[in-house]
Parts: structure tokens; C-alpha cells; sequence
């Protein structure tokens, strides 16, 4: 491969990187073409995207990044594919789909500013909300109490016009 060539590959995973806020390093070496293709298809259904990458290459797309991602560089052994995605758990659910064949195994992943080393942290990565879905339980929490004291007057200013009613009828 070209110098050149390796350099557009190296740009284009570092781009991804940036691009999207969590990305996992997995192992599919052990998955035939007809098993990868059905995986290709469900990563887009999931939107995420799925690139398989040379070690060294993204070692050098980590190093020409601004973040320092050397904690990541101990998982660069073997083969390597990495799921982007915007949604935190979806390649997550994806692998935990899977984790009785154990393909795709989880390397490690970067999700939400925060490393995750080893197939251990699958079960946590899977739980993990998103932070669109964190606000919105903040905003229900908040809305709630507001929702009740207003039921509260409703319900209260319908029992308080029945009984005066009932008492101007008598």
C-alpha cells in the first residue's frame, strides 16, 4: 500500500473519531463473509457504522488526534473493526445480541468522554443512556411535581364548585 493511500485511510478514521461520539474496537476475525455481510446490515439498521482497520493505521489516526487515546492502544492486537455510532449503547446492544457466540467480542470502547477496557464493561455499556435520553428523564422529573400540584387544583376546584352548588340548591 501507497504511503499516500495509508494516509487517506488514517484521515478517514480519524475524521469518524471526531465525527461521532462513541466508538467501540471489536474482534470479528472468526466471522465468514455471508456472517459479516448479515452484521454490515444490521449495524446500518442500528445506524452504526462499521469499519474494519489495520492496527497500526489507527494507532497513527488516535496519535493525529487532539484527545489522548492511549489507553486504547493495548487493545490494537489481532484484528480490529470499530462500530461508531451517536447513540452510546447501540453497538452495545448490538454485541450483548451476540455475546453467545461471542462475535463481535468487545476490545474496549470510548463512549461519552470515557474509556471502557474489556469485555467486562458490556453489561454497564448496555445500560448506558444517551445524554438526549438523560435530559428528557430530567425534564419528566421536573415536570412531574408541576403536573400534580396543577391536577391537585383542578380536582380541588371541581369539588369545591360541587359542594357549593349542592349548598345553593338546598
Amino acid at each position: 500500500m501507497k504511503k499516500e493511500d495509508k494516509n487517506k485511510i488514517v484521515d478517514e478514521i480519524a475524521t469518524a473519531i471526531k465525527e461521532y461520539e462513541n466508538f467501540y474496537l471489536t474482534d470479528i476475525s472468526s466471522l465468514n463473509a455471508e456472517r459479516t455481510s448479515t452484521l454490515r446490515r444490521e449495524c446500518f439498521k442500528e445506524d452504526i457504522r462499521l469499519m474494519v482497520v489495520k492496527n497500526t493505521l489507527l494507532r497513527k489516526a488516535f496519535d493525529r488526534l487532539d484527545e489522548n487515546y492511549d489507553e486504547m492502544n493495548s487493545l490494537l492486537k489481532g484484528n480490529t473493526a470499530i462500530m461508531f455510532s451517536d447513540v452510546a449503547n447501540a453497538p452495545a446492544k448490538l454485541i450483548d445480541k451476540y455475546k453467545a457466540k461471542k462475535i463481535p467480542a468487545l476490545k474496549g470502547a470510548y463512549v461519552q468522554e470515557s474509556f471502557f477496557i474489556g469485555a467486562e464493561f458490556l453489561p454497564q455499556l448496555v445500560t448506558i443512556k444517551s445524554k438526549a435520553e438523560v435530559v428528557g428523564d430530567i425534564i419528566a422529573l421536573l415536570q412531574s411535581p408541576a403536573k400534580n400540584v396543577i391536577s391537585a387544583l383542578q380536582s380541588g376546584g371541581n369539588t369545591i364548585h360541587g359542594v357549593l352548588q349542592t349548598l345553593s340548591e338546598r
